[in-house]
């Protein structure tokens, strides 16, 4: 009920009314003073407050404003002024200071990495040098590591269950028949596994079982297979030597483009499938491994050229690449940064066989056209 349902405005005493509560006069007499009398409230006393814009009013009004518009609303303390003293908020406009500039990162543990290259190529340059075999049986290690790596990440990441058992077994003999019987020899095995893969997945029940043996056949192809290439350069008379070429390019064609881009990289040479590498780190790669090519067919490689050898590092450069993009666009459908953690600084061995593995034919292939099988 607002004000003005009061009437006008009474001096004296809020006694009794001579008006009703309509309009005109209303009926007089005690009786119906009595009866509007418990019908209504009296108003209550409003004190006296200064006009509006007075000194009083300035303080009164301020303080209204401040306060809590509802009755929960607590009121926030203000801090004592030696706190404000001793812990002065910052200015808005005061100049702050600029973040110290971060060190480019290399991305991995250098030493750690350096270390495990190092002893692998000791390894490596020992059994190709003294026996041929005992190379032979180093490739087969890597490949049957790399299957289990391989299929373990399949199956953890995807539900794809790609029967190691025959992959393991048919790589090794596809190795082993490589380097005997050539390229017949790895043809016919890797046919061989093929069919082993599709016989052993039949003992599982039927669900997922062409999913699981297309993983099977392309795991087959993409370590044991491509892997036979270097079992068979190392059937010529100068095989170690040829091994050794193809070893050096793969490793100073990664490695001019690890330097190169790392220093110099500012343009994405394919963000969507590798954001590390860049346009800039090719061209490192390309330069590294042309000349290194250069040197090795001059100096390694019998009836080898100088000129062959730049042909022979552009294409390592390339195939290096694409094998890198390939494996990183593998492992970035499977959401994972590595294949393992068996070699540290390098991931797992898969890590490591990613360049390795399509340069071998394009090398086996090249120096066949240049010098001939041996």
């Amino acid at each position: 009920m607002n004000d003005s349902s009061w009437g006008p405005p009474q001096t004296g005493y809020w006694g009794p009314s001579d008006h009703g509560p309509g309009q005109g006069a209303a009926p007089a007499g005690p009786a119906y003073d009595a009866h509007y009398a418990q019908q209504t409230r009296p108003m209550p006393i409003v004190p006296d407050m200064p006009e509006h814009g007075g000194d009083q009013d300035a303080d009164r009004g301020a303080a209204r404003l401040s306060g809590p518009l509802f009755r929960d609303e607590m009121p926030q303390a203000r801090p004592h002024p030696r706190e404000v003293q001793q812990n002065p908020e910052p200015m808005p406009d005061a100049p702050q200071p600029a973040p110290a500039p971060q060190k480019k990162s290399a991305g991995r543990d250098l030493g750690a990495a350096i270390g495990v290259g190092v002893g692998l190529g000791a390894v490596i340059v020992a059994s190709l040098f003294v026996v041929k075999a005992v190379f032979v049986g180093v490739i087969t290690v890597a490949v049957v590591v790399g299957l289990w790596e391989l299929t373990t990440r399949l199956e953890e990441r995807k539900g794809i269950k790609a029967p190691l058992v025959p992959l393991a077994l048919g790589g090794a003999a596809m190795v082993v028949a490589g380097y005997a019987r050539g390229a017949e020899g790895a043809w016919v095995t890797m046919a061989l596994t093929t069919l082993a893969v599709l016989v052993w997945r039949m003992t599982a029940p039927p669900e997922g079982y062409l999913k699981d043996v297309t993983a099977g056949v392309f795991a087959a192809f993409y370590v044991p297979f491509l892997a036979t290439f270097v079992a068979m350069m190392l059937t010529a008379d100068d095989g170690p030597w040829r091994v050794l070429t193809f070893l050096l390019l793969t490793v100073v064609s990664d490695t001019g483009a690890y330097a190169v881009g790392w220093r110099f990289g500012k343009h994405k040479l394919a963000p969507r499938i590798s954001p590390g590498k860049t346009r800039e780190g090719l061209l490192g790669a390309i330069a590294f491994a042309m000349v290194a090519g250069a040197l090795c067919m001059q100096f390694l490689i019998d009836d080898g050229s100088w000129w062959q050898g730049l042909l022979l590092g552009l294409a390592v450069a390339a195939s290096a690449t694409l094998g890198d993009l390939g494996e990183s666009m593998i492992k970035r459908d499977l959401g994972i940064k590595d294949m393992g953690t068996l070699l540290p600084g390098h991931g797992g061995i898969m890590d490591r066989l990613d360049s390795l593995l399509p340069t071998a034919p394009v090398v086996w292939l090249l120096l066949v056209l240049f010098v001939g099988s041996g």
